[in-house]
């Protein structure tokens, strides 16, 4: 069951790359506050019904009766206070997915997302410097790993940036989007990996025995994440004051993949957490494959061309991946 899961979460969450990618136009300014829109708002209905379910919950069977899956979609634990405390990591985390968002404008899926999808291996380092992880959990594996990921991402930038204009030229214009070369467009997924992977320095710290026997504040997972689908929810509001008051521009005219790809976050996350609160850690691999999916989707729907040098290199930062999780 939990490998269906696992399948599925990457599949939801290729799946958000993908939408999110064609609802992004090059020239459109508020793309990014549109993209932020559209996931905060299916994130907000979600923590609604994770509230009101998990009061129904708590006061009927309580939740160790529920399977997590069940859980998942329909209960939370979370208090107002757990909003606080999580607000520093939620802003983290969202701050990187908006950089990301931006990045969709100017540079092609097939790039941006394996190297966004990189943060675990830097984040995997910070908590080794930070002491939030054991060095007993170095192996000759993990090594590989984060040599494999980041002789890749800097090889794709040097790929990316020293590919003959014309070639470049040529072959986006058989997937119909022009990408001016720059260095701003290969470092906002560079950025994104770095903030994620500082988010996720802030979980383990958060979720740490020091910190909670030091502060006594603990929350759970399901309260984390709403706490962190509240934060979406509250930035979406002020996307959409911006955009629709401020710009005067259409926030759902011709933007429908942007919802799609919205659901398939939010139901991604559902899927990665039931994963994730199981002991099939296989399942965490699997998940963390998932811009490989991505890749193949920006081949297949996109119509995205790379020279055989992009993918050599994107082969070898997916690979990294995986041997890392």
């Amino acid at each position: 069951m939990f490998y269906i899961f696992s399948i599925l979460a990457l599949l939801c969450w290729s799946g958000s790359d993908l939408f999110s990618k064609m609802g992004t136009r090059e020239k459109d300014k508020n793309s990014h506050w549109k993209v932020v829109f559209a996931v905060g708002l299916i994130m907000g209905i979600h923590f609604f019904i994770t509230l009101i379910g998990g009061a129904i919950i708590d006061n009927t069977v309580g939740v160790d009766a529920v399977p997590k899956m069940v859980a998942g979609v329909f209960y939370t634990d979370f208090k107002l206070i757990d909003f606080v405390y999580y607000l520093p990591i939620a802003a983290l985390y969202i701050f990187a997915m908006v950089l990301g968002y931006i990045g969709l404008r100017y540079i092609e899926l097939s790039i941006s997302s394996p190297i966004c999808n990189s943060s675990g291996a830097l984040a995997f380092i910070l908590c080794l410097i930070f002491g939030l992880t054991s060095t007993e959990d170095i192996t000759i594996t993990t090594i590989v790993g984060i040599a494999m990921i980041t002789v890749g991402i800097v090889a794709l930038g040097f790929v990316e940036q020293h590919e003959d204009e014309e070639v470049k030229k040529a072959r986006q214009e058989r997937a119909n989007r022009k990408y001016a070369k720059s260095i701003l467009a290969f470092l906002l997924p560079i950025s994104y990996l770095i903030i994620d992977a500082l988010g996720t320095v802030g979980d383990e710290f958060l979720f740490s025995d020091w910190f909670i026997e030091k502060t006594g504040i603990e929350m759970s997972d399901y309260a984390a994440n709403s706490a962190f689908e509240l934060t979406f929810f509250v930035l979406a509001v002020f996307a959409f004051i911006w955009v629709k008051l401020v710009k005067k521009d259409s926030m759902f005219k011709g933007n429908k993949h942007l919802y799609f790809g919205g659901l398939c976050e939010t139901v991604g996350q559902i899927f990665y957490m039931a994963v994730m609160f199981s002991d099939f850690s296989v399942g965490m691999v699997i998940i963390s494959a998932y811009c490989a999916i991505s890749v193949l989707w920006s081949r297949i729907f996109l119509k995205e061309k790379m020279s055989w040098k992009h993918y050599v290199v994107i082969a070898m930062v997916i690979a990294g991946i995986v041997i890392l999780g």
